[in-house]
């Protein structure tokens, strides 16, 4: 609108339509690409109260629209891309072959982010032995966050080729089973039943359990010395498992010691 009120040379009037254009193009550009990163972000994210990054998809989203935007830019100006795509296809090609590991952790990322088998905020163990939240996944690394607050940085590929356990899928409740070792003088009805008692006292009581599930007490195996026995019980989450534990070994010493049933002290 400006340049038809505007009396200046016609050069001057096509410098400032085609500055228009490439702002408006800029801005086009810059709006697909926050709103693709924000729907992938969404989409990937299991629960909205996560403040988990998604660097790695986010980035590569960004860097091919940002991309696109350019050459679609330079063509406005009539300036012929194809000899840009070509010698990016051929600079393509020798980074490819210079940058194997890298561009293989990239992939690996982001197979691992489409498949759906891991989400951010999942906690997850892998073959290896490391353990985590995972926290972030970027071009190269997955992070994860263990329990007492450290980070571990596990390469890409190493996420893709290992064996993997998660722990929030298909939910994050979880079923444990701590193991426990009786004399063999024991009343066993009486041990089951006391047990019992504490098991649903600890789930009710306790914040990590849950509330409802109906524990179970399982005699496994006749040892050399004793009975040995599990306690079932279903936490809400596996992180909340040593919590458990330490609130349910605590109350069945003092519960065992009131009702003079012995714990074998030695096994094997």
């Amino acid at each position: 609108m400006a340049k038809e009120f505007l009396n200046v040379p016609w050069f001057i009037k096509e410098l400032m339509e085609n500055h228009f254009r490439s702002l408006l193009l800029i801005t086009v550009t810059f709006f697909i690409a926050h709103l693709s990163s924000s729907l992938i972000k969404a989409r990937m994210t299991r629960r909205e109260s996560e403040s988990s990054s998604m660097s790695i998809l986010t980035t590569v989203i960004d860097l091919a629209i940002y991309m696109a935007g350019f050459l679609i830019i330079l063509s406005s100006y009539g300036i012929s891309i194809s000899p840009l795509l070509t010698a990016l296809g051929a600079g393509g090609l020798a980074s490819a072959l210079a940058l194997q590991d890298t561009l293989n952790n990239l992939f690996s990322g982001i197979t691992t982010i489409v498949s759906r088998q891991v989400h951010m905020g999942d906690y997850i163990s892998l073959s290896s032995g490391e353990s985590g939240r995972v926290v972030d996944m970027n071009w190269r690394n997955t992070t994860l966050r263990t329990s007492t607050g450290n980070m571990i940085i596990v390469p890409n590929k190493s996420i893709a080729a290992s064996i993997i356990t998660n722990y929030e899928q298909p939910q994050a409740e979880c079923t444990i089973a701590i193991p426990l070792t009786i004399t063999y003088g024991n009343d066993l009805e009486e041990v089951e039943r006391v047990t019992l008692g504490v098991a649903r006292s600890i789930l009710e009581r306790s914040q990590y359990g849950v509330k409802g599930f109906m524990p179970a007490v399982r005699y496994d195996k006749m040892g050399e010395y004793g009975i040995i026995l599990k306690v079932v019980l279903r936490i809400r989450n596996i992180v909340d498992e040593t919590k458990i534990r330490h609130q349910f070994i605590k109350e069945i010493i003092r519960v065992y010691g009131q009702e003079g049933i012995e714990l074998l002290v030695r096994h094997d």
